[in-house]
């Protein structure tokens, strides 16, 4: 008799009834996670979008459903290793919102997302937002600011969130080079919260002003066992680009961030992506760099590599991991 080919998309074969969100999953999946190898954490910048129905979860959950119950389901997909917890950027996750993210974890024990860290602690310069008031376009005089990373964002990781602590990616926003200290007064700042971080941190620089990939970026960044990373943005050179760039492979572990083709606004792919439910603007070449990655992680002996994508670099972030992973598992058979 001839075998029934499975699809990544069929009737799922694991559900919890007792959620009131439950994860789709299907034999093909399963089967597809089982050939990408364990330290690959492949995953997506959060998990809210009702538009994944049939791809990570079964029925049609509300958007709200997914806020309050979506993280568990998330973590049950054998494919979705990581997640980007972005929210974490505009103000410190509290005890409380860590203590709930742990609950909804309690039965993936091995699972480890990727946080980033409250801007007031990485952004060099405001930007001209409204938001930032009367401190739009000035000077961040808290850039990496140790105390409060030590008090406002680390402490609650530490107190509730230990088992799950993945990397932390302090993201520095694009800046205006004329408003900004200098590039050496830059990654000295750096250089000294590096110097100050607890050892078993996992700590990942992603910088969006591409002036700041230079050998000292590089040589401080490997000094102190922190990763630098490989973002897919608008305006930075290809992850391809950046892992050619010399010694670019810092640490033990690797992070790369798939967030927005080359020369394209964030708000234009979510005003023509959403519900982000299919791929519309295929990457073949940022798949590639990935694969890629994969390999000279591989070569260096990286023990872990956390992959994210956005619903904004081609439409749909489960397709694209999907996609992803079956790249990885070809050069791993």
């Amino acid at each position: 008799m001839e075998r029934k080919q499975l699809t990544l998309f069929e009737a799922p074969v694991l559900a919890k009834p007792e959620l009131s969100v439950q994860p789709y999953v299907t034999e093909a999946a399963t089967a597809l996670a089982a050939r990408v190898p364990p330290w690959i954490r492949l995953g997506t910048s959060s998990w809210t979008f009702p538009g994944w129905n049939n791809l990570v979860y079964a029925g049609a959950p509300s958007r709200e459903a997914l806020i309050a119950h979506g993280l568990r389901a998330y973590a049950a997909h054998p494919l979705l290793r990581t997640v980007g917890i972005d929210r974490s950027y505009y103000g410190p996750l509290t005890a409380d919102d860590l203590r709930g993210y742990a609950a909804d974890l309690a039965d993936a024990p091995g699972f480890r997302p990727i946080s980033k860290v409250w801007e007031e602690i990485t952004t060099v310069v405001f930007p001209p937002h409204a938001r930032y008031g009367e401190r739009a376009g000035t000077v961040n005089h808290g850039f990496m600011d140790v105390e409060r990373f030590m008090v406002d964002v680390l402490a609650p990781f530490d107190e509730v969130f230990a088992e799950h602590l993945g990397p932390f990616v302090l993201e520095i926003p694009p800046f205006p080079a004329a408003r900004a200290p200098s590039l050496a007064r830059i990654l000295g700042r750096i250089d000294t919260f590096l110097a100050a971080m607890p050892k078993h941190l996992q700590l990942a620089i992603e910088v969006r002003n591409k002036e700041l990939l230079c050998p000292d970026y590089f040589a401080l960044l490997r000094t102190h066992g922190a990763a630098h990373v490989f973002n897919f943005w608008t305006g930075m050179p290809t992850v391809g680009t950046q892992l050619r760039m010399r010694e670019s492979l810092t640490a033990d572990f690797v992070v790369s961030r798939l967030m927005l083709p080359p020369f394209v606004r964030y708000e234009d792919q979510k005003a023509a992506f959403e519900p982000f439910n299919r791929i519309q603007t295929p990457q073949p070449g940022m798949r590639a760099d990935v694969v890629d990655l994969v390999r000279a992680a591989a070569a260096v002996g990286a023990k872990q590599a956390f992959i994210i994508v956005n619903n904004k670099a081609e439409g749909c972030s489960p397709l694209t991991v999907f996609a992803l992973a079956d790249l990885i598992a070809q050069i791993h058979d």
